[in-house]
């Protein structure tokens, strides 16, 4: 009998020893929030405004990560329909910019726009859109708060719609509590041309942004999508074509982008980004990096089963979520 006693003692003993096994983190829904617009706009000169927020969240509405960028990009052409900017240049959004986008030395708080948004981002987590919507806010729609405000004095609205819109668009693809959210995009005005008697002009941004959430070097979600704000002018420099307000998106343009009707795709765009984005979860970025292309697209004939149009700007994005 006391064996057993001792037998049961130290069985006791060994499992008290044994840490709990830890329980499996609940999945979260990925959301992205993508407008694009030409506000600020005029003859000669096309500005487009790009605004890219991401957020995981879970299904009772508390976000568990957010990450908000915004970018501008400037375009020229003067009265002979000739481009005035550098089509060439790299187009940097304001996070991409760091103290170089220059709000330092305008801030009451010595902060720059990168990182007051940041802490407006920092300050979503935990919360629930109705609880961010019901924050204190001074007269002039700036955070009352006063933990908020030691980050961040930008007013609520350069950030809290785009957050509640990523929150709304959000679907599950994989991603789970703790996981690290990037917000990433690749953008040119590569595309813009001059004008000439026999064709017209035309200034282009294309940019293409993903979300990409990671356990440890894994990708658990991913959502990307891609906006073309092109406008068309003459050689007299008159604008003859193109969106003047907001410009959408392929993804929220759905069947609207016509890749079947036009194409004779089998997929239509945003399906074979979901497509994509599908097949990178549960592989590393040097695994997604390393498919087989053929004429820029998918040689791998499970991905190209689903996916007909070229993938480059996709591993691009996948890339730079990496970095």
């Amino acid at each position: 009998m006391r064996k057993v006693l001792s037998l049961v003692l130290c069985a006791v003993m060994l499992l008290g020893c044994i840490p709990a096994m830890a329980e499996e983190a609940a999945p979260v829904k990925t959301g992205v929030s993508f407008v694009t617009n030409m506000a600020g706009s005029e003859t000669g000169s096309i500005k487009v405004n790009v605004y890219m927020t991401a957020v995981t969240v879970d299904d009772n509405g508390v976000i568990d990560a957010c990450v908000i960028d915004n970018l501008t990009a400037g375009i020229t052409f003067d009265a002979t329909g000739k481009l005035t900017s550098d089509v060439t240049a790299p187009v940097l959004s304001k996070n991409d910019l760091g103290d170089a986008y220059g709000m330092r030395v305008a801030s009451s708080i010595n902060a720059e726009w990168n990182e007051q948004a940041a802490a407006f981002a920092n300050y979503c987590v935990g919360k629930t859109i109705d609880e961010l919507k019901g924050m204190a806010l001074t007269e002039d729609g700036k955070p009352a708060d006063a933990d908020l405000a030691a980050g961040c004095t930008l007013a609520t609205y350069n950030f809290l719609p785009y957050v509640e819109e990523a929150v709304n668009n959000a679907t599950h693809r994989g991603a789970k509590k703790g996981d690290t959210l990037k917000l990433v995009h690749s953008s040119s005005t590569a595309g813009s041309k001059d004008a000439t008697a026999e064709a017209e002009g035309q200034t282009q941004l294309v940019t293409n942004v993903a979300a990409v959430t990671f356990d440890g070097d894994v990708i658990t979600s991913c959502f990307i999508d891609c906006v073309d704000a092109t406008v068309k002018f003459n050689a007299a420099g008159q604008i003859t074509g193109g969106p003047r307000d907001t410009v959408t998106s392929k993804y929220a343009l759905k069947e609207g982008y016509n890749m079947k009707t036009y194409g004779g795709a089998t997929y239509e765009w945003f399906e074979q980004a979901d497509n994509f984005s599908a097949y990178v979860v549960g592989k590393t970025v040097a695994d997604v990096t390393g498919i087989a292309v053929t004429e820029g697209k998918p040689a791998d004939a499970d991905l190209a089963a689903t996916v007909t149009i070229g993938i480059g700007d996709f591993l691009t994005l996948i890339e730079l979520a990496g970095k």
